[in-house]
């Protein structure tokens, strides 16, 4: 059997955590997990765990020395889009910076590269998109984030992938920062009324899909730029609305607004999206139905959920 030695960053976040997860079923992959706290926020995962900043181009290294990964997954970034926005240098520190770092002794050592990237590379006025349309990122985030995937391309690594998503929700453990399922499940909850946008569109993925779409361009060594996401291409506030339904929440306490009404720092682009046939057809990637992924978030989260 052909070993893979998985290094994974960002390893405690949502993405992060489900990829420990599911790569740990695979007995032909050795992961070593990292992300900046000193200890792992997930139980379980037949892995490693090792605290590292990427912007520490040094710990970097010898992370690299010591593991010699055959494949990198990056998921760490700064990813709060209105931060983004404030905090320019430390954004690109994160998303910009650390990714040479990682694409330079990716090449060194002749390891892959699989980079996280977004759909906030587009401007939103044609989705949902595919992979060959052009970017043009409105705000600092989708900048950054645009930039991290040109190292990629251009580092001289003979093997790298950039796999894109969209609008990422789901569930782990000791979570940083919430999502939308998981604010809306709790806000509706608690009996509380929200606000959620009509104008802008997605394709949102859930984050078992989205690792899962990850673990196949491993598995079958795909080179290039792939869309991950779900299907159904739909408002953020219809989104909001399923959950409600399948949770058998209040859906008449979310209130349909429009974006200028949230006086957000960064802009947000309208209408992004992806249209996913080439991951289908190149790596088998079949996404659950929105109504799937939200009854598979509802008995990962101990929740009843409503029946198809």
């Amino acid at each position: 059997m052909l070993y893979q030695r998985i290094l994974i960053t960002g390893a405690n976040g949502l993405l992060g955590q489900e990829l420990v997860a599911q790569l740990s079923q695979h007995a032909e992959y050795d992961v070593l997990a990292t992300a900046r706290d000193p200890e792992p926020r997930f139980r379980g995962g037949s892995c490693g765990y090792v605290p590292l900043d990427i912007t520490d181009a040094r710990a970097v290294r010898r992370i690299f020395q010591d593991f010699t990964p055959t494949v990198v997954i990056n998921c760490a970034a700064m990813t709060q889009v209105d931060r983004c926005e404030i905090e320019k240098e430390a954004c690109w520190r994160v998303n910009v910076e650390a990714v040479e770092t990682l694409a330079r002794l990716c090449r060194q050592f002749g390891a892959r590269l699989i980079q996280v990237s977004t759909d906030f590379v587009f401007d939103g006025t044609a989705g949902p998109y595919r992979e060959t349309d052009r970017p043009n990122p409105i705000n600092f985030y989708g900048r950054s984030k645009l930039a991290s995937e040109n190292v990629v391309r251009e580092a001289g690594i003979d093997r790298w992938a950039i796999a894109r998503t969209v609008l990422v929700y789901g569930t782990g453990e000791q979570l940083s920062r919430s999502n939308i399922a998981l604010w809306v499940i709790e806000q509706l909850s608690q009996g509380r009324r929200i606000r959620v946008v009509t104008d802008q569109w997605r394709t949102p993925t859930y984050v078992a899909d989205l690792a899962a779409g990850i673990e196949r361009i491993v598995r079958y060594n795909k080179h290039g730029i792939y869309h991950i996401s779900g299907r159904e291409f739909l408002s953020v506030y219809d989104f909001a609305c399923l959950i409600a339904d399948v949770f058998d929440l209040d859906r008449s306490l979310i209130e349909p607004v429009d974006s200028a009404t949230l006086n957000q720092v960064a802009p947000r682009p309208p209408r992004t999206g992806f249209i996913i046939l080439k991951a289908e057809t190149e790596l088998g990637y079949r996404p659950r139905s929105i109504p799937e992924a939200l009854r598979h978030l509802g008995q990962r989260l101990g929740l009843p959920v409503t029946l198809p």
